[in-house]
């Protein structure tokens, strides 16, 4: 079974937005709480990549 981690920029409800991320195999997994069928496999490089491009955007304020 996959566990899955809530982003600390998640609120701290346990509402249905949040960003959570989770490893398994050789991939880390990242979804959002209310579609959590839908995930995206990610490299380490890639999540790095995804979050430098976020904090760049302003999309994490």
């Amino acid at each position: 079974m996959t566990e899955w981690q809530k982003s600390s920029f998640s609120g701290g409800a346990d509402g249905n937005e949040c960003v959570e991320l989770a490893h398994r195999d050789s991939a880390l997994l990242l979804r959002e709480s209310d579609v959590p069928a839908r995930q995206i496999a990610l490299t380490r490089d890639s999540l790095a990549a995804l979050l430098r491009r976020i904090g760049r955007s302003g999309l994490d304020r």
